[in-house]
């Protein structure tokens, strides 16, 4: 006996692997991946406190 297949299914299953494929694609091609980008937020945070701890205030009234 053959092996049932809900076809609803098999063509959802298509469509989905299909989105994962192209948006692996436009990530390579766009994007940094997310170890990259929390990579980046945490340098970006460590450089704008070390700005911050340099920052002269004036106490002049202007």
């Amino acid at each position: 006996m053959a092996k049932l297949i809900n076809l609803n299914r098999a063509r959802k299953q298509r469509a989905r692997d299909a989105k994962r494929d192209k948006s692996a694609e436009n990530a390579v091609d766009h994007g940094l991946s997310k170890a990259e980008k929390r990579l980046m937020a945490t340098r970006n945070t460590r450089a704008q406190k070390m700005l911050d701890q340099h920052k002269h205030e004036d106490d002049h009234d202007a």
